[in-house]
């Protein structure tokens, strides 16, 4: 009876699973189906899923609306750069918190953690008069600076850090090793798991960034690819195709990024502590 009682369960499970996968995945189907149709198709009832005729031309069409091209070359540069700044950072970060011993290290790192609790809104103005006095707008900096730094960056990383033994470091230092070394030559590739996570997080942030690049830019050669997707909708009108277009174009690089970075992802999350 109870083996029978796991069969059931393990195939309601299952079933649910499944049902959760296709509800996700959907939305992505339908944007890439949307991408291909016509203006009339995009929004004709009822739908359908696959496109009677295939309009390629769409993807070369979103040059006329704004200057996609720029707009991607700035995102890509502004994503790797924040990315890989703030790896550096939340990495040293973490393993001060982890691995160094000094008074009141716990009651800092509390401290740190509360700024996750400030929404990025509220300090958006107070951080835009800052820039401005530093003449940063309208500039790559100004675009990359917030990003660097991450609360909850260095929480992924210390979690994981602390699972590397303390004597592997204290033979380090035992050879004379200095702690720059101890942070090169062990912690950063043992690390490399929830590296791997943060480098995903952090990337998908940059580039899904809106609020922020719109309010430091206001120069065309400056401006990502998420500025230039809300140029397709119109105030009266707005061409569905185009726009699904343009985010099927946007999703690319960070599938690229997953996929490049997947087989370190499970394992990162999991070692870090993370749970959904």
């Amino acid at each position: 009876m109870r083996d029978r009682f796991a069969v059931y369960r393990n195939l309601l499970t299952h079933l649910i699973l499944i049902l959760a996968t296709v509800i996700l995945i959907f939305p992505f189907v339908w944007m890439l189906s949307g991408s291909f149709k016509d203006s009339l198709e995009v929004v004709r009832m009822p739908p359908n899923l696959i496109p009677e005729h295939f309009r390629f031309s769409n993807y070369t069409e979103i040059t006329k609306y704004f200057p996609i091209y720029v707009f991607l070359r700035n995102s890509i540069l502004v994503g790797i750069v924040t990315t890989a700044a703030q790896i550096l950072v939340c990495a040293m970060a973490a393993f001060i918190f982890a691995k160094v011993r000094f008074r009141g290290r716990e009651a800092l790192f509390v401290l740190y953690l509360i700024t996750l609790m400030i929404p990025m809104q509220v300090t958006m103005t107070p951080l835009f008069i800052v820039f401005q006095k530093l003449h940063l707008i309208n500039t790559y900096t100004g675009l990359i600076l917030p990003g660097i730094f991450s609360a909850y960056g260095t929480f992924l990383l210390r979690q994981h850090i602390m699972t590397i033994p303390d004597p592997l470091l204290e033979a380090a230092f035992m050879d004379g090793a200095s702690h720059f070394r101890v942070f090169y030559s062990i912690i950063l590739p043992l690390s490399k798991p929830a590296i791997a996570s943060l480098s995903i997080f952090a990337f998908m942030a940059s580039w899904n960034s809106f609020l922020w690049p719109l309010i430091i830019t206001s120069d065309k050669s400056l401006m990502t690819l998420p500025i230039g997707l809300s140029k397709l909708q119109g105030r009266w009108a707005t061409e569905w195709n185009i726009l699904m277009s343009g985010n099927v174009v946007s999703f690319i690089p960070i599938l690229i990024v997953y996929l490049f970075a997947s087989k370190y992802f499970i394992k990162g999350v999991t070692m870090s502590g993370v749970k959904g």
